[in-house]
């Protein structure tokens, strides 16, 4: 059993990063598209990702500066063109989106390497990948910078726009796990399939809402 306390004792980066992404899983995926000043596309997996506000609708995602302390393409983008598309996958588009993870050359295009179609997004600039079940169009509020240190957080907060989505997927009320096939990351190379589910009914919380329009 081992316990750190970071301000006396010092843990590398990459010691962090190795714990945070080995037991804060499985963790969503957020394959974001954007766009830099000169129209060059860029497409990148990250799965420091999740929904931080509803209404308005919010999505939230960190690039980490890699390991020289240089920002991803991601966010260079979005400083010069201040809208994103956030794809959900699935796992039918796994290869494809692990492809995208590639460190090119800034200004090559990841959908080219990846083959993947470009079509446009409704309400933003950047166009999303046309095999992906789930999209958001996504407009920048903010990117707050936690310093300029080797795999400092740059976290991503943007305001969904638009929504694309398969009719196989949703039906306007649920969302068929079945059809979208969500991944989760682990560590490493790892991934895991939300195909072992299990059910625990949540406790009566005094809400207005009723149950079965609660979030589940």
């Amino acid at each position: 059993m081992s316990d750190y306390l970071l301000e006396e004792q010092e843990l590398s980066a990459g010691k962090i990063y190795r714990l945070f992404s080995g037991s804060i899983c499985p963790r969503p995926i957020a394959w974001v598209s954007t766009l830099d000043d000169r129209g060059n596309a860029n497409l990148a997996p990250f799965s420091f990702f999740n929904v931080v506000s509803v209404n308005p609708p919010v999505l939230g995602f960190s690039p980490l500066l890699d390991g020289d302390a240089n920002p991803k393409d991601t966010i260079r983008n979005l400083e010069q063109v201040g809208e994103c598309v956030v794809h959900i996958g699935g796992e039918g588009l796994v290869q494809e989106m692990n492809a995208t993870s590639a460190g090119l050359e800034h200004g090559d295009d990841e959908f080219i390497h990846a083959g993947l179609e470009k079509v446009a997004m409704a309400g933003v600039s950047v166009p999303r990948v046309a095999g992906a079940p789930v999209a958001f169009g996504c407009r920048l509020c903010e990117i707050i910078r936690f310093g300029d240190q080797p795999l400092a957080g740059n976290l991503v907060l943007a305001e969904v726009v638009s929504i694309h989505v398969d009719d196989a997927v949703w039906d306007g009320r649920h969302v068929s796990v079945e059809g979208l096939r969500p991944l989760g990351r682990m560590a490493g190379n790892d991934y895991a399939r939300c195909s072992d589910r299990f059910e625990v009914e949540r406790p009566d919380s005094g809400s207005s809402l009723s149950r079965g329009e609660r979030s589940r």
